[in-house]
């Protein structure tokens, strides 16, 4: 059998014809099999924690619309809930926590007794994918994790953790300290049950600038893709430092990752020349323009295409699809690739 599509990118310097597809939540709202599963979970949660029903809302996309990479149905803030942390979820508001300021309370001695169902999930997807189909593992970075911790909510600017980490540096250091323990631990977990690439997560890497970018985006994610290697895992790491003002090419030579995920509005042409060419890209069509679809999506995949002539890449979103998006326009999308050469 031939090698999938997404790993031989890594594998070989040949720039393949048509890249291989995948999309930032491609399982989620905007499919009608998704809400039905979901409602039959009974809550979000119930549905990350049940591998079954993971497991099955990871493949919906897959059998739609045969995406070269299935990415795992989970959520970042299911780290903190195992070290402790309250988590719940409020209809029509997103997630909360109880917040905290330091890392009294929580403890990450044994977070895979609360995240094993994520690790089965894994494990059937290694089994139940087509042959053709990557599966990739993900988990969110320390700064957008801990984020979320301090402030127990999605906020803004990210404000409260940006005040803990320069008011009490020593605290936010713990929590990142902590978080960086538990992503090699969880990551670990997911690619010994069958993960064949991770993603890292930095959702709010935009709201830090300089030696804080430094510090709390680049130091964390180059610790945890170091304890990767340390413990022999070798697969690809993808890294999604999304808005960051940063030279790239810095950015991938500190943490070590073998690809780098775009943000929507990345100039691309501008990181092309900053990052080496050893490096695959990953992006960056507007999830906006995917809603619009017709020919503003047909054009936005044409450029995409122009820009990125003669470098491997992985077609993908700026940020994830968002809920309104037609499944149709997706269809579309797909079409369009794969009718490239």
């Amino acid at each position: 059998m031939s090698m999938k599509p997404l790993l031989q990118l890594f594998a070989h310097q040949d720039v393949p014809d048509v890249p291989p597809i995948w999309l930032m939540r491609q399982a989620g709202r905007y499919l009608p099999e998704y809400r039905a599963t979901r409602e039959t979970a009974g809550g979000f949660l119930n549905l990350c924690y049940t591998p079954e029903l993971a497991e099955e809302v990871t493949l919906q996309p897959i059998r739609r619309y045969g995406f070269d990479a299935s990415i795992l149905f989970a959520d970042i803030l299911l780290i903190p809930q195992a070290l402790g942390q309250k988590l719940w979820f409020e209809t029509g508001e997103g997630p909360r926590l109880t917040p905290t300021v330091n890392a009294d309370g929580l403890e990450g001695s044994d977070i895979m007794q609360t995240l094993a169902p994520v690790a089965q999930t894994v494990a059937r997807l290694s089994k139940s994918l087509p042959p053709e189909t990557t599966l990739i593992g993900f988990a969110g970075a320390p700064w957008t994790v801990a984020t979320y911790m301090v402030a127990g909510r999605g906020t803004p600017d990210q404000a409260p953790a940006r005040e803990l980490a320069l008011n009490n540096p020593n605290d936010f250091q713990a929590i990142i300290d902590l978080l960086v323990a538990a992503t090699i631990e969880y990551l670990s977990a997911q690619i010994e049950a069958g993960a064949e690439v991770v993603q890292i997560f930095e959702s709010w890497a935009g709201s830090l600038r300089g030696v804080e970018f430094e510090r709390w985006c680049i130091e964390p994610v180059a610790e945890i893709i170091a304890g990767l290697r340390a413990r022999g895992h070798q697969q690809p790491v993808i890294g999604f430092p999304r808005a960051a003002d940063y030279d790239m090419g810095v950015y991938v030579a500190r943490t070590k990752c073998q690809a780098l995920g775009l943000d929507t509005f990345a100039n691309r042409r501008e990181i092309m020349a900053q990052v080496p060419e050893e490096i695959i890209l990953q992006g960056n069509l507007d999830p906006l323009v995917l809603v619009e679809g017709g020919d503003a999506l047909d054009r936005a995949v044409d450029e995409i295409f122009d820009d990125f002539a003669g470098r491997r890449f992985i077609f993908n979103l700026g940020h994830g699809i968002v809920p309104h998006t037609p499944p149709d326009h997706v269809a579309q999308l797909v079409k369009k690739i794969r009718k490239i050469k």
